[in-house]
């Protein structure tokens, strides 16, 4: 059994079949059955292996010496499964001739748009340009999304409440509560994934459910039904990215879907300023 899994994972090697999410999930489940089976691990893991389950690292493309391969659980591989199938709709809906309808302009390069897309309702889409790498963004919209309150002042708090692997995370958002805002506060239960097609590097969430994890006092628990960054270097300047945003969500609660529909665009149009602000202050002189 042990031979085939490492087949397995030689095939996932190759760049066209690391593509298939039930490829991947399906190799990582073989591991950790025949890795429970072991009385004693090798010394040295395949880097693929490892690779697969989250432990490699850009500094040291073979790792040394004894590595112990964390084991997904079926709540884990259940995580990852979400994130795929939600980047899955993400790349399906970027490939698709909607009709996209203006909602609002921050400024002539930054825009605001919609659709009505089958299964999620009425989809926004808010795009620009911005003057930062990609690999600048995926660290602050990704790996130090704990932070992301400290520059936008929307949210109260962000935690992360478990990481699997390298790419998938599952977060406990808070929004901050502002008087007269017509939504009033929510919260939100995601898990947010990170795949790479390409160049381009996509920041995907979606609601999941962790229990226990208590409702908060003041709070409605919204839904995120799709939310999907896209990071795409530019090709006549790398060192800028194009930022595309496509945003579903169910605010929950009594709220008549003129006021959804108003603010969900003014939300992304908000959090491209608050971001833009941030890498203009955190920029090298």
């Amino acid at each position: 059994m042990l031979q085939a899994t490492v087949k397995l994972c030689c095939g996932i090697a190759h760049d066209h079949h690391r593509r298939l999410p039930g490829l991947k999930i399906t190799a990582v489940a073989a591991i950790q059955k025949d890795v429970r089976g072991l009385r004693c691990l090798p010394s040295k893991i395949p880097y693929y292996i490892l690779r697969l389950m989250g432990k490699e690292t850009a500094a040291c493309p073979e790792p040394a010496g004894d590595v112990s391969p964390s084991q997904f659980s079926s709540v884990d591989l259940s995580y990852i499964s979400q994130g795929e199938t939600a980047l899955q709709q993400a790349l399906s809906i970027l490939q698709q001739h909607a009709n996209w309808q203006a909602e609002t302009m921050l400024d002539a390069e930054a825009t605001v748009s919609s659709a009505a897309l089958p299964g999620l309702g009425k989809v926004f889409r808010a795009e620009v340009v911005l003057a930062v790498p990609v690999a600048q963004l995926h660290q602050e919209l990704f790996e130090r999304i704990e932070q992301m309150p400290q520059w936008n002042p929307t949210l109260s708090q962000v935690k992360v409440l478990q990481r699997i692997g390298t790419d998938t995370l599952v977060t406990h958002e808070v929004t901050t509560p502002s008087p007269g805002n017509l939504v009033g506060q929510r919260d939100f239960v995601s898990v947010r994934h990170c795949g790479r097609r390409e160049m381009a590097v996509y920041l995907v969430g979606t609601t999941t459910h962790v229990e226990p994890l208590p409702l908060q006092e003041g709070c409605i628990r919204a839904e995120s039904r799709l939310n999907c960054i896209v990071l795409q270097p530019l090709a006549e300047d790398p060192g800028c990215t194009r930022f595309t945003w496509l945003l579903s969500m169910d605010l929950k609660g009594w709220i008549p879907a003129s006021v959804v529909n108003h603010v969900l665009p003014q939300s992304q149009a908000d959090f491209i300023k608050h971001l833009r602000q941030h890498l203009s202050a955190t920029a090298c002189p």
